[in-house]
């Protein structure tokens, strides 16, 4: 959530407690339905701002991880192509080259062994990622629609019509079912 949504939800609760000062029970009932709002919507943001910063920083690590496996593999490929250049010498009567080509068979096991763990790490932090990412889009919407929720209320309080704050609390309710979506999902 922006600064400026923090500020506009803080302005219309507000108003809503200027209003409520009338006595007005509807004015009461909405003021307070603002105030639940407000809390609802300033906690989505912030956990949007998580989700989304969690999901970027686990991205990065997944290209790090895929640069680690990358590394790993080309140290694979260098390594056959020196077992199998020991193996032509060894063929081609240098025989001491056999041992080289077995401790070139050995280094190469060891390479392919760290580029397959880097590549699970990659997958494991890319699927998380993505999580997270999914997280940060259910929460947007819900804190977006808890803050029309929001606007709304102040028109009811404005025009004094029951539709207006039972459409906020619709929107409400909506927003708070995205938000459980979120991680329910």
């Amino acid at each position: 959530m922006s600064q400026d949504a923090a500020l506009e939800a803080h302005e219309h609760t507000e108003h809503a407690e200027e209003a409520a000062h009338a006595r007005d029970p509807f004015i009461s009932k909405v003021s307070i339905t603002v105030a639940v709002l407000a809390v609802l919507a300033a906690t989505a943001g912030s956990l949007e701002t998580v989700e989304g910063g969690r999901a970027i920083t686990l991205s990065s690590e997944a290209v790090l991880a895929q640069d680690q496996a990358t590394d790993a593999w080309n140290e694979y490929q260098a390594d056959s192509l020196k077992r199998h250049m020991y193996d032509i010498a060894a063929e081609n009567g240098l025989s001491h080259y056999r041992g080289e080509s077995a401790a070139e068979r050995g280094t190469q096991d060891k390479a392919r062994a760290k580029a397959e763990e880097a590549e699970k790490e990659r997958n494991a932090k890319t699927s998380e990622s993505a999580r997270h990412e999914s997280r940060h889009h259910w929460l947007t919407g819900a804190a977006t629609l808890i803050e029309i929720g929001i606007a709304l209320s102040t028109v009811a309080i404005i025009t004094r019509r029951r539709p207006f704050w039972f459409g906020a609390m619709g929107l409400g309710a909506v927003g708070l079912a995205l938000f459980a979506a979120a991680y329910i999902t």
